[in-house]
């Protein structure tokens, strides 16, 4: 890539064309649990370099609001939040969800500014344990799909942290399912005795020792698909150890599943030198899933204890070095980094706030990386056209992770069904 092409890739700010890009989409803003009580205390929010203010009020209405008051642009984030509204405390100006003044304090009662004053409001829904925002042309907001996830029986378990780096590194690691054999194998070890991903309390198990899977790619209308192929510990004659992974356009990745839960993630660019990490595990089985406590304490990401309650930010940092132990990588945990999240985050945030991709040195395992340079390029050098028609649900994603016959097709392949010959 030249440095152009990064910086197209990248750039989601003001009016560059990934930023574009990006507001097709509904972005989700925060977890509802940050905004549950009406009349609770506001959120700081930032998407695509605007910041914004995240209430819910009296009626448990969910308001995105832009930060600053239009009044004299102080803060919204410190305003009271009370009686259908959200009040400045500089002069008093109280703004309702749809960014309607419902009263100007400091103004005489019948000033005909109160009619004509709004703060720019963006649509909201909810779904899926998120508030999703349309940062785009507020008069034609796209259709809503609630997520995949949205279907669970029980509700998601959602584990939330900051990454202080660009979001297409974030998302370029999302997708390489290559450097889970070696970054995460303290926590994904090869196990004897199991036919696939197998969720404990502590690791995820797995039924082969090939860290060199080979890649085949499928352009999908939401993205694309590709399967990492693995050579399994028994009977690798015979079957192929196969995970599949999805990109769905502009953000998503959907990952294979362990044998309590699938998986999704959402890369969502702050700015250009920021992102939130989502990551979601649930599953449509009541009798599978995981409590969002467990899935924070498994991916040692608990509000409070590893990352701050508020900003989500990382107590093992690359201020501290990720607090790497040494002394346990010398006694077999192979990153010494606590934590799968966090030791993505070591890797990601290491190449620099904005990876210089000019300077990368691809392989065979790196097709998918490919792959996601080249589809986001091409988005974002047709952001000025049309947007294509969706033609897909969220709903009918899925991915597959298990055996598959050397004689049969991983395209055919569907959760918890043989593969037919």
């Amino acid at each position: 890539m030249t440095p152009q092409q990064n910086d197209l890739l990248c750039r989601v700010e003001g009016d560059a064309p990934m930023g574009r890009v990006m507001r097709r989409h509904w972005l989700p803003v925060c977890m509802s649990e940050e905004v549950a009580e009406p009349d609770g205390t506001p959120r700081r929010a930032r998407l695509l370099g605007v910041d914004l203010v995240v209430f819910r009020d009296t009626q448990g209405r969910v308001g995105v609001l832009d930060e600053l008051c239009p009044h004299r642009r102080a803060s919204l984030v410190y305003g009271r939040n009370e009686e259908c509204g959200l009040r400045c405390l500089y002069h008093g100006w109280k703004f309702d969800v749809d960014g309607r003044a419902g009263d100007l304090a400091s103004e005489p009662a019948d000033a005909r500014l109160q009619q004509t004053m709004r703060t720019r409001a963006y649509p909201v829904r909810e779904a899926g344990g998120f508030v999703w925002a349309w940062l785009g042309d507020p008069a034609a907001p796209a259709p809503f799909d609630p997520p995949v996830w949205a279907r669970s029986a029980n509700p998601p378990a959602i584990m939330k942290i900051h990454a202080e780096c660009n979001w297409a590194q974030v998302l370029e690691g999302a997708i390489d399912s290559a450097h889970s054999s070696s970054l995460h194998s303290t926590n994904m070890p090869t196990a004897h005795d199991v036919a696939s991903s197998t969720a404990t309390g502590t690791a995820w198990l797995r039924p082969s020792a090939d860290k060199s899977p080979r890649l085949e790619v499928e352009r999908t209308p939401y993205g694309f698909r590709y399967a990492a192929i693995r050579k399994p510990i028994h009977d690798p004659d015979r079957q192929d150890y196969v995970r599949t992974t999805l990109f769905i356009a502009p953000f998503s990745v959907m990952i294979p599943p362990t044998d309590r839960y699938r998986l999704n993630q959402m890369l969502v660019p702050l700015d250009d030198l920021n992102c939130m990490f989502y990551w979601i595990a649930w599953h449509e089985d009541p009798a599978k899933g995981i409590s969002t406590a467990d899935w924070r304490k498994f991916c040692d990401a608990t509000p409070g204890v590893d990352v701050d309650p508020v900003t989500f930010r990382k107590f093992r940092n690359k201020a501290n070095d990720y607090l790497q132990d040494r002394a346990a990588m010398k006694a077999g945990d192979f990153t010494g980094i606590i934590g799968i999240p966090t030791q993505d985050m070591a890797m990601w945030e290491s190449m620099g706030p904005i990876a210089d991709r000019s300077n990368d040195r691809l392989g065979s395992s790196d097709r998918a990386i490919v792959e996601f340079r080249r589809l986001m390029l091409a988005q974002a050098q047709a952001a000025d056209a049309p947007p294509p028609p969706q033609e897909w649900r969220n709903a009918d994603l899925f991915t597959y992770e298990g055996m598959v016959s050397k004689q049969d097709d991983w395209r055919k392949a569907r959760p918890h069904q043989p593969v037919a010959a």
